[in-house]
């Protein structure tokens, strides 16, 4: 009883909320797009014609997994290289883990198999190279390294061996997969930032940032405190994802077909 009127006449205030996050340019990240060359020009072109962005020169940034599943990855590499050189936009361009798994590809044949297995037979395909006949014979994997490895255009592996891995812009992380919060940045690396799933969504401990990521679809975006979340797997469903940063405001884009 005397536990219960202290509570009712305490005077101790509740624990404010924690200050909104704040992104002091205008953002839009944009989540993986994975050869659906037709949804990511829609995106782009509501991008430019959103009304903050006719009125403020934006960054876009772009949070991984160009290639493989869908049917032209070759052509959304060829999309971004020609959007960086827009006027109108600003764009930095991340690393995913389907990018990486082309890179150790295209340097030796023996990860053919498991990137395959991600999709990769889709991207060869894009630029016009077939599987092996025997998925299991290295000799043939080789060939279609080779095979892979002249058929890529110079200026779309510079643009693969120039992406990044993170991107910090004020209270935003910019990043594929996600986090580990219970670690610093700087203590973190490409296996976490390209390849974490299950330990960063179900994680409880928020950070000092908003972590803005792809990676793990989900049927909804997600827009918490800490994280949003905007792969909505665009190859299978049909909708691609973006979320735009301004101030302390966030507002989710789609574009379906």
């Amino acid at each position: 009883m005397l536990a219960a009127l202290k509570s009712l006449f305490s005077t101790s205030k509740p624990k404010p909320e924690p200050p909104a996050s704040r992104i002091g340019r205008l953002v839009y990240a944009i989540g993986d797009i994975h050869g659906r060359l037709d949804l990511f020009e829609r995106m782009i072109e509501q991008v430019r014609n959103d009304e903050m962005a006719r009125a403020e020169r934006p960054l876009i940034v772009l949070l991984g997994d160009y290639v493989d599943r869908g049917p032209d990855s070759a052509g959304v590499l060829s999309r971004i290289m020609r959007l960086q050189d827009e006027a109108w936009c600003d764009v930095e361009v991340l690393l995913g883990n389907h990018e990486e798994a082309l890179l150790k590809f295209l340097y030796a044949a023996q990860h053919g198999p498991a990137w395959v297995d991600y999709g990769g037979g889709s991207t060869l395909g894009s630029y016009g190279v077939a599987l092996p006949v025997s998925r299991t014979d290295p000799a043939q994997w080789e060939e279609t390294r080779k095979a892979f490895a002249e058929a890529l255009p110079d200026d779309h592996l510079s643009l693969l061996k120039s992406m990044k891995y993170l991107l910090k812009v004020d209270d935003y992380v910019f990043v594929h997969a996600g986090v580990r919060p219970d670690l610093p940045l700087e203590e973190q690396g490409a296996e976490t930032f390209l390849w974490v799933r299950g330990a960063f969504m179900a994680s409880e401990k928020a950070c000092d940032y908003v972590v803005v990521h792809g990676h793990t679809p989900e049927d909804e975006p997600a827009d918490k405190r800490w994280r949003i979340g905007i792969d909505s797997g665009a190859y299978a469903t049909g909708v691609l994802t973006a979320v735009r940063l301004r101030d302390v405001s966030r507002r989710i884009m789609q574009v379906r077909l």
